[in-house]
């Protein structure tokens, strides 16, 4: 199976500038291929839908290579080649998915807005001994060694990127599954909103965003994001027009204001705070539920974007991270063998008594606690619901 790993560096301050220049290829190649696509779009429509309506990436890296790079853009030496080759076919990736419905259509990368990002070719990188050895990058330090491949495998699609603290590694590594006796039980997970999860065998994952930690951290990002929209409206001197729209007229461009610089990142490194302490849970609580060694695995199918519609949980949602939860669950399944079975999104697991079988149609969501008409059962809701879980058989 194919399992990815993201693993923090150690650069040379050298290094760390080799890396910042890097991702500015990358940004610059990705920006390149939107633009030259736009440009041949305006033309084919002036000529009355006449002529080529798109590039292709092989054109833009060719004449990247041999015309650019030789002339007004010397400076892409000075970075590794499959940098701007990735970036391009990356680009090339957004719009094909956005022709195909898949995604948004793509927009240009900013230089003081996008994470930084590049990519290593996947053929020079070679795991050393306390690092890694990188086309154009030279041996990179690391916090963890690599992990150890077969002969003739390699590291797939390896990117570097920064979070705003540390450089990271991340890439991709064939891994053998882990052989171990499975218990043959089935495990019904209801993922909600009061808590993470409740499981059918009585466990109760709690909601991390309830706790003391979390809230303090919440309670200091609102007050720095407060600022920063001070420091920006002290910045505006007036307004300018241009259609239907209006657009502030700044005193200063904001990427020279030191201060709004440093309070950008503040507000940055409080996300990755938050960020970090959610993820850790889900990772902490999936290992715990997998680890029970059941035969299966039983979850709701979610429709997140259409939960995520309702203006009044939308956040709390979104703060939950329902698809990651069952991201991480599929991998980890995959990893020890365990059948991961997923119902359809319609199935009436909260309102199925888990002891008779009746369907109570009138229940709502503000019912905690499910009381049955027939056999006169009293659980609680979601607790009720991870048992028709577990017990769920497809047809």
């Amino acid at each position: 199976m194919l399992l990815s790993k993201k693993i923090r560096l150690k650069p040379t301050p050298e290094q760390e500038v080799l890396f910042r220049k890097s991702a500015g290829v990358a940004r610059w190649a990705y920006n390149y291929f939107l633009f030259e696509n736009e440009r041949v779009w305006q033309e084919y429509l002036a000529n009355g839908k006449t002529g080529k309506k798109s590039i292709s990436e092989g054109e833009i890296r060719r004449y990247i290579n041999n015309v650019l790079k030789k002339t007004t853009h010397t400076w892409l030496k000075e970075v590794g080649s499959n940098v701007m080759k990735q970036a391009v076919k990356d680009a090339n990736t957004a719009f094909q998915n956005y022709f195909k419905g898949i995604s948004d259509k793509p927009c240009y990368k900013s230089k003081h807005k996008t994470k930084l990002s590049f990519y290593v070719n996947y053929e020079s990188l070679s795991r050393k001994n306390g690092g890694f050895h990188g086309e154009k990058i030279g041996f990179v330090r690391t916090s963890e060694p690599l992990p150890k491949l077969k002969k003739g495998e390699k590291y797939s699609n390896p990117h570097i990127s920064f979070d705003e603290k540390y450089w990271y590694l991340s890439f991709g590594y064939e891994a053998t599954k882990i052989e171990c006796e499975l218990t043959g039980e089935s495990i019904g997970i209801d993922l909600g909103i009061k808590d993470l999860a409740v499981c059918s065998n009585g466990k109760v994952y709690r909601n991390i965003n309830k706790c003391h930690e979390v809230k303090r951290l919440e309670k200091i990002l609102k007050r720095e994001q407060r600022k920063l929209s001070r420091m920006l409206r002290q910045n505006i001197l007036g307004y300018r027009t241009i259609g239907d729209k209006r657009f502030p007229v700044f005193i200063k461009p904001l990427y020279e204001c030191r201060n709004f610089q440093k309070q950008k990142k503040t507000i940055k490194l409080l996300h990755r705070r938050l960020t970090n302490i959610r993820n850790n849970y889900l990772h902490q609580t999936t290992m715990d539920i997998v680890k029970t060694k059941p035969s299966r695995i039983v979850m709701e199918t979610l429709n997140v974007k259409g939960m995520m519609k309702n203006k009044s949980v939308a956040k709390v949602i979104q703060e939950q991270k329902f698809y990651e939860f069952k991201r991480q669950i599929a991998y980890k399944c995959q990893k020890y063998g365990i059948e991961l079975v997923e119902v359809p999104v319609f199935y009436p697991s909260s309102k199925t008594c888990s002891c008779c079988g009746c369907i109570k149609s009138d229940l709502k969501l503000s019912d905690r606690i499910y009381r049955c008409n027939s056999c006169g059962l009293v659980i609680d809701r979601d607790f009720n619901a991870s048992i028709n879980l577990a017990t769920y058989q497809s047809v």
